[in-house]
């Protein structure tokens, strides 16, 4: 297939780039190249014959449209969003911008092709959303793709505007689309922003490990290439018109999970005390919602697709991956608000 991918020099994007030209796919990537996008991110792809690149925003509605009719893709894989719910507390207009008037003319761009182009069958609209769209869980239960939307920040109720539109597009347009909520991801290439590079920078540079709160909040980790596994999966096999949820079947309070990665850095790259001594408590986020958790029942049952390597395998592979690349993470300590707590603002 040819897929066109939104947001692939970020984070999950580029592991979806990557895994789909392994699989023998061609891709299309189309990134605004905004603060948290790496070009280096696709380095190991970027000189394939399967791979083309595109430099367009996806709120310039003339300039999606145009890729669409230079490139003729079979499929879309929508990822291109504002993510980070700190910088959504600070600056909501961004992320109302990007992830739903951006997504209403990623919307419209491939309803006008996918019409134009006799509505092939096999076309596939593929939207990426997150769990936060579900809002909060107390001790127990888990998110399934039937629990109501009830978003509590900026950045959730964001992508939850995306996915209703989504729907809309399908129902009124018969456009094919499909989406999938997914739990917090971590792995190679994370923009250090989010929590746990945040937590092994800070630790090998020997400053203080924020903790927002007591810690206790609770998250899902799904490595980020099973992720790309399953929503590759989900492009070729899901039914239109289907949520699928995505997890990874890890949930680990913050508190734990920053001792976890503590006591790896202990082993991996000893300092005169250990890493944990450097865990700083701090007021917590204004909005933060207690638990995630996902169902992930409906695409094992239906799609076949489970997660490959339990938390404490991804967190070795990861902070592994931290290890061996300072080149990379180095390069992006400049960047806005790489370093600094976000979010105090509201």
């Amino acid at each position: 297939m040819k897929i066109l991918v939104t947001g692939g020099a970020g984070f999950i994007g580029s592991a979806v780039v990557r895994q789909a030209i392994a699989d023998g796919h061609s891709v299309v990537n189309l990134d605004a190249m905004t603060y948290a996008a790496c070009a280096e991110n696709v380095a190991s792809v970027s000189s394939s014959a399967q791979y083309a690149f595109e430099h367009v925003d996806i709120r310039n509605a003339a300039d999606v449209a145009r890729v669409f009719g230079a490139h003729q893709p079979d499929a879309v894989m929508h990822l291109a969003a504002e993510s980070h719910v700190d910088r959504s507390i600070d600056g909501p207009s961004h992320f109302i911008e990007t992830n739903v008037t951006g997504t209403f003319n990623m919307l419209e761009a491939a309803r006008a092709y996918w019409t134009a182009t006799g509505k092939p069958e096999g076309f596939r609209f593929h939207h990426i959303s997150t769990d936060e769209v579900y809002g909060t869980l107390g001790a127990t239960g888990q998110f399934t793709e039937d629990t109501p939307y009830a978003p509590n920040s900026p950045y959730s109720a964001s992508k939850a505007a995306s996915d209703h539109l989504v729907r809309a597009w399908g129902e009124t347009y018969g456009l094919p689309v499909v989406v999938t909520n997914c739990s917090n991801n971590y792995g190679p290439y994370h923009f250090p922003e989010k929590l746990i590079p945040v937590v092994i920078l800070n630790a090998l540079a020997r400053k203080p490990i924020q903790v927002y709160g007591t810690g206790e909040n609770v998250r899902d980790w799904l490595y980020v290439e099973d992720h790309a596994v399953a929503l590759l999966t989900v492009l070729q096999n899901g039914k239109t018109g289907r949520t699928y949820n995505i997890g990874g079947e890890n949930e680990a309070t913050n508190i734990d999970l920053v001792r976890k990665i503590c006591a790896i850095l202990d082993r991996k790259r000893p300092a005169g005390a250990p890493y944990a001594d450097l865990i700083t408590f701090v007021a917590d986020r204004p909005g933060h919602d207690l638990r995630y958790a996902i169902d992930a029942t409906r695409i094992k049952t239906e799609l076949g697709w489970k997660p490959s390597v339990t938390l404490e395998q991804g967190l070795e592979k990861t902070v592994d991956w931290f290890l061996n690349n300072q080149d990379w993470w180095e390069a992006l300590q400049s960047r806005d608000g790489v370093g600094k707590r976000l979010g105090v603002n509201a």
